[in-house]
Order: structure tokens, then sequence, then C-alpha cells
């Protein structure tokens, strides 16, 4: 696909805008802005990274895959241009008017250009060969995309009709959240994994044990989001048993990649590798941080504390699920060979990325004892800051052609 190495770019600059209004707000919180509703920002932010940022990205290299079996390549780069228009109206009428008329015109034709895509590519996925690696979790990753649309069916009903009850906006906000980051990112970024390896002719088997364990977990988890509401006993066994069987599905996950992992990192840049073990550990840590979750002491403490939720939702959000987007995009657009300039700005980026996330598990844990962490917001708005430039930096890397004399000469000394 030609302009895939557009696409992926226009990619980066929409996560340039999530971290903009992300910046935006962490100002708000430490400073007097009296512009803007921060609520109506916080709905622009986050619609617009599922579905400008998150959602394309996937959509982008999927379609790169599917092309190979079908000859409709027209209809998913339609999908992808109606899905821009979407998520820069969500983008705007978010943020101006919040859940409002135009508002929820884009997020509704957000969905429908959602579900169109998935269907036509549920369709393509028939003529993919039945062992292929990728194949059954990009099924599964459609297949729970649709699903979380039954949580957006509800907040946008509920908004339309003025009648929004407490438990049930928090369930379904909870219920798409779910969907979205366990199901369709998820299964999609394990898909797109597979298709790295296989890049590098290092095949990894479909192993329909592991895949299962990850798939019919899936539902049942999802009860871990709502365990405020005080779930009847043998539901909350389920709960238990799900947890603890994802447990097991990413320790046999891990181990099999592991097996190819000595030559994948033949193949790719140093940097991209370390960055690679950094999702993994973040990965490990949510997986443990939900078993641990299920025990009612540890859950009312989580749920009671806004900042833990913020925590574990930019540990999913941007710790794995952007990060690892932004790493697979790199290896694509560089050919594995990036730019000193795109080296040094990207670790500028995942650095702050993962210095957010301390000082939020801080801020989680000192939160239990009410312990205040002094200037906090302050440094949470430098870090953003700090995210922003390195996106920037690697944007604006991007744009110039390999090699460009016009790189700054202190940045090409620098030892990476």
């Amino acid at each position: 696909m030609k302009s895939m190495r557009l696409w992926l770019i226009l990619g980066i600059f929409n996560l340039i805008l999530v971290a903009s209004l992300g910046t935006l707000m962490r100002y708000k919180i430490g400073f007097d802005f009296p512009f803007f509703n921060q609520k109506n920002l916080q709905h622009a932010h986050s619609h617009f990274a599922f579905a400008g940022w998150i959602s394309h990205i996937l959509m982008v290299f999927m379609m790169d895959f599917i092309q190979t079996y079908t000859k409709k390549v027209k209809i998913y780069q339609q999908s992808l241009i109606l899905n821009m228009v979407a998520s820069y109206g969500m983008l705007v009428s978010f943020a101006i008017q919040g859940y409002a008329l135009f508002s929820i015109i884009f997020s509704s034709l957000s969905l429908l250009i959602s579900f169109i895509f998935c269907v036509f590519f549920l369709n393509d996925l028939r003529k993919v060969e039945t062992l292929h690696p990728s194949k059954n979790y990009f099924i599964a990753s459609l297949v729970f995309n649709i699903i979380s649309m039954l949580g957006t069916a509800m907040l946008i009903y509920m908004m339309a009709s003025k009648f929004v009850p407490q438990n049930l906006y928090l369930s379904s906000i909870y219920f798409y959240l779910h969907f979205q980051y366990n199901g369709w990112f998820l299964f999609a970024i394990i898909g797109l994994l597979f298709l790295l390896l296989k890049k590098y002719n290092l095949e990894l088997k479909y192993n329909p044990t592991i895949f299962w364990l990850f798939a019919g977990s899936c539902i049942p988890a999802y009860m871990l989001s709502i365990l405020w509401i005080k779930l009847p006993m043998i539901l909350y066994i389920i709960v238990v048993i799900a947890s603890v069987i994802q447990l097991f599905a990413w320790s046999f996950l891990w181990k099999e990649i592991k097996h190819y992992w000595k030559n994948l990192s033949n193949h790719i840049h140093i940097v991209f590798k370390f960055v690679f073990l950094l999702i993994v550990f973040a990965f490990t840590i949510k997986v443990l941080l939900q078993a641990f979750s299920v025990i009612p002491q540890i859950s009312d403490l989580a749920f009671g504390f806004r900042s833990i939720v913020v925590a574990y939702l930019h540990l999913v959000l941007l710790a794995i699920t952007s990060i690892f987007l932004l790493n697979y995009i790199l290896i694509h657009i560089s050919n594995n060979q990036p730019t000193k300039i795109t080296r040094i700005f990207y670790i500028i980026f995942v650095s702050g990325v993962f210095a957010t996330e301390a000082t939020l598990g801080i801020q989680g844990i000192t939160s239990f004892s009410y312990i205040p962490i002094p200037y906090v917001h302050f440094i949470l708005f430098g870090l953003a800051l700090l995210m922003l430039l390195g996106l920037i930096g690697v944007f604006l890397s991007l744009l110039q052609k390999r090699h460009s004399n016009h790189h700054l000469y202190f940045i090409k000394t620098l030892p990476l």
C-alpha cells in the first residue's frame, strides 16, 4: 500500500494531538487556565486517542496484511478516511460542547465505520490459511471490538435521553474500555507481533491453548472492572478464575516468544529491542495487578482513589498499547534503521511515559495513607511536556529524508 507511510505518520501526528490535550489537562490541574471545560477535554482526549490514534494504526496495519488476500483495498482506505472524519469531529465537538448533538453524531459515525471495517475484515479473513498464527487473534480482536460497541451505544443512548443512572453509566464506560484494551487492542497487537516474527522468518506456530485461554477469559474478566458493584459469590469465583487464567496465558505466550527472542533481537535495532522488553515488563505488571484486584480490600482501595484508576489506564493505554504501536511503526517506517535524531526523541518519549507511570504509581500507593506528594501536579505536567517534546521530535525526524544534512550538530554527536 503506497499510502501506508502517510497513514502511519498521520497516526503519529494524531498521537501528538492526544498528548497535547493530556498536557493541557495537566496544566489545568496545576495552574489557572479558565478556557475549556476539563470534563469536555477528557472526553475529547479519550475518544480521539481510541479512534484517531490506536484504532487508526491497528486498521492501517491490518489493512496492509489483508490486501494480500483481497482486492477490496479501496473499501478499507475509505474506512480510514471516514474514521479520520469521525475522529476529528469527536476531537472538536467533545472539546467544545462535551456530550451533545454533534459529539453524539460523530461518535455514532465512528461506531458505524468501525462496525463496517470489522464486518468486511472478518469476511476477508476467511481467505487466510487456517494455521496462520495471526488469523484467530485478528478474528477475536474484531469480535471484541464489536462487543465493546454495546457500551458506547448505551452511553450515547443515556446522553441523548438525559437518563443517566450512575451505576449503569460507569458500568457502560468500563464495558467499553475493557473490550477495547483487553479485546480489540490486545488481540490485534498479538496478531501484529506474530506478523513481525513472520517477517523475519521466525514464524511462531499457532497455539490454540494460549489463544483460548486469552479469549475465553476476556469476557468474564470484564467483571474485574465492576467489582465495586459487589458481585454474587458465583460471579466473584468466575472472576478469580479468569484473572488466574490470564496469568497463565501470558506466561505461556511469553515462554513461546522468548524461544525466538534471541533471533528476533538480531534483526531489530537495540532501541526497539529494549522498548519491547519494557512492554513485556509493563504487561506483566498489568496481569499481576488484575490478579491482586480480586482481593476485596485491595479492590475497594483501588476503586476508591482516582489516581490509581488513572495509573492503571495509563499503564495499559500508554506504556503497553501506545508504545507497542509506536515501536511497530518506527520499525516499519525506518526499515529497522532509525536515524540518530529519531532514536533520541523516541527515547525521550518512552522515558517520559515510564517516568509518568512511576509517578502515578507512587501517587496511588501514597494515597492509601492519604500522604500527598509535594508538587506532584507540577511533576506530571513537566513529564507531559517531555512526552510531547519527544513525540514532536520523532514526527519531525520522520518528515526529513534519511541522512539529511539539516540535523543539528549537537544531536549528531550524541553517542546513540
